[in-house]
């Protein structure tokens, strides 16, 4: 739960050497450039890392030779309604529409909880991701984000990344690598803004959920 008095829930993880990224990707490393123990009146840092680190937005790039980077993407995507729906599956399937089959009604922003990812500094392959099936789904049902608390909407072992080209196909953005622990289910206002790095395939992000009634929290 968020700390008492705050109007808002966290999803993004807090970045450290030691969260976890894809196999052979280059994890967060920070190096202090100036500092006050050497003499300086200020602090000051470079940090060197994987764009698809922890909460962040994959850009159209990442997927088609053709698509934009995420300096190009309207930042429409990245705000406004959204709804956390939770899914109870076995390890390492992927979500299809059946399984969403009982929810009525969908935000533009949906994000899925499946809890198959648990400890972000922990790498385990056998996350839950999402189907071509379901993207085509949601796209037809007003959907314009897919979001999911694990590292990919693909299987780890996906090299054809055949739920990402279900995105392009349908215009749609990505928003992997939150944490929805201790989140309801339900509607809420989603913030979740990349930032404009020229030709990038993704941006991190610090992705909040405000809820749509404060009564939530």
């Amino acid at each position: 739960m968020p700390p008492s008095g705050r109007a808002y829930y966290d999803i993004s993880p807090e970045i450290t050497p030691e969260l976890a990224v894809f196999p052979g990707d280059i994890p967060f490393s920070r190096e202090v450039n100036v500092d006050f123990g050497a003499g300086a009146n200020y602090l000051a840092s470079s940090i060197h890392a994987t764009v698809h680190l922890g909460a962040h937005v994959d850009a159209p790039n990442h997927y088609s030779r053709s698509g934009s980077g995420i300096e190009a993407r309207g930042l429409e995507y990245y705000f406004g309604d959204c709804q956390v729906i939770a899914v109870s599956l076995s390890r390492g399937r992927r979500i299809m529409p059946a399984d969403i089959a009982h929810v009525r009604g969908l935000a533009p922003r949906v994000l899925f909880k499946t809890g198959s990812f648990p400890d972000p500094n922990r790498w385990n392959g056998d996350f839950n991701s999402l189907s071509p099936e379901l993207i085509h789904e949601l796209s037809e049902r007003g959907v314009i984000l897919a979001g999911i608390d694990t590292p990919s909407v693909d299987p780890a072992e996906d090299g054809e990344l055949r739920t990402h080209q279900a995105i392009s196909e349908r215009d749609m953005a990505i928003l992997e690598g939150i944490v929805l622990e201790g989140v309801p289910e339900g509607r809420y206002t989603l913030v979740a803004l990349p930032l404009r790095i020229r030709g990038a395939d993704a941006s991190p992000v610090r992705a909040i959920l405000i809820p749509e009634e404060q009564g939530q929290l």
